[in-house]
């Protein structure tokens, strides 16, 4: 099968976020409050979503390197006594490094968003922002590979 020929993406982020945190290599993110502070007039496309409990966090994690990016085989965490998968088996490093995080909206303050649970450090561009619905976006019948399970 020849390759397929795609043209380049430029994706402009809608904002950043702000938290104070600088270890991309924290655990536990659940407590922390983070700030997605908006690009200058935006403010109006966040009419409504205050009514959502929850939003979906779509970044850009720019300090992935691109060693981390090229590589297509990893062990989960680093820990050599799980398997070894594919970079898209994993939730870390892979080519485009898209960050996806479903987190509770705290609060909406003219361009600015209150959330809680963002696994984001401080200055982390923000592509995109969606209501979280959980019957569109839940799928609690599925199911991990048994070394995922925790």
């Amino acid at each position: 099968m020849a390759a397929m020929e795609m043209p380049p993406i430029t994706l402009d982020p809608i904002g950043v976020v702000a938290n104070g945190e600088h270890d991309v290599a924290r655990v536990d993110w659940s407590r922390v409050r983070s700030e997605i502070r908006l690009r200058e007039g935006l403010a109006e496309a966040l009419l409504g979503l205050e009514d959502y409990s929850h939003v979906i966090v779509v970044a850009w994690l720019d300090r992935i390197p691109d060693e981390l990016r090229s590589r297509r085989r990893a062990y989960p965490s680093g820990d050599e006594r799980l398997p070894l998968q594919g970079a898209l088996a994993l939730r870390g490093a892979r080519p485009n490094p898209i960050a996806v995080t479903v987190c509770r909206l705290r609060k909406v303050d003219g361009d600015r968003l209150e959330v809680e649970g963002l696994d984001l450090v401080d200055g982390t561009p923000v592509l995109d922002v969606k209501p979280y619905i959980a019957f569109y976006d839940a799928v609690p019948e599925a199911t991990l590979p048994r070394w995922a399970r925790g």
